[in-house]
């Protein structure tokens, strides 16, 4: 499927234009159940750096990366039927694509993953942090990581969460997606993005305030 034509796509679109964008991708997804390879090429084309963008955030490797959009577009090819369009074929297309790489980092061997409360702020009874003074370290960040090495660090500590949380936080902070549209994509409840995302980000702002010599408190 890799060497697709740009015509393919120039060719299905041709006759769309003039429809509003979401018309015009119902109307392609309408023509794939028939079996039209012409429109199924437009979507290949049209998503397939979507799709690859997201699997390398979430494998973290090119190759894992790789198998990941050929299998999403064979899933797209062969299960395309199943589409209802109760959302946008977007979001359908990011359920896909992260249930197929967290399929390959949960068969990674264990060990990646840290505890998270080792690098998540502790508190006294009283609500108060049991370690200070509590230090805004995030501007001495920029100033002590070039922008290479802190992209290094964040890519450690996302690797070292569990492939959920993992994949919450890229749908979230680098895709932009909206709570609800995460927990439609992984089977997750509004408020369980929100407090996976949560903990989270707490757990990758404490484990570079420990790079840096900081408390994660």
């Amino acid at each position: 499927m890799r060497g697709r034509q740009r015509g393919s796509e120039d060719t299905a679109t041709s006759e769309l234009r003039g429809q509003h964008p979401y018309e015009d991708e119902r109307l392609l997804i309408a023509r794939v159940k028939t079996g039209d390879h012409e429109a199924f090429d437009a979507i290949f084309n049209r998503y397939i750096g979507t799709v690859y963008r997201q699997a390398i955030r979430l494998t973290g490797n090119h190759e894992e990366a790789e198998e990941v959009v050929q299998e999403v577009f064979l899933i797209v090819y062969e299960k395309v039927q199943t589409f209802r369009g109760a959302s946008r074929f977007s979001t359908w297309l990011y359920r896909v694509t992260a249930n197929d790489a967290l399929s390959i980092l949960r068969h990674r061997i264990k060990g990646e993953e840290l505890p998270l409360d080792d690098y998540l702020p502790s508190f006294r009874e009283d609500g108060h942090h049991q370690v200070r003074p509590v230090v805004d370290w995030s501007n001495e960040l920029e100033e002590q990581l070039v922008s290479d090495e802190r992209q290094r660090l964040i890519q450690q500590a996302l690797d070292q969460l569990s492939p959920v949380d993992k994949a919450v936080v890229v749908l979230s902070d680098l895709e932009g997606l909206s709570d609800r549209e995460i927990g439609s994509a992984l089977g997750l409840s509004v408020s369980a993005v929100k407090a996976r995302l949560h903990r989270s980000r707490l757990f990758m702002r404490g484990k570079l305030a420990v790079t840096l010599g900081y408390s994660p408190s």
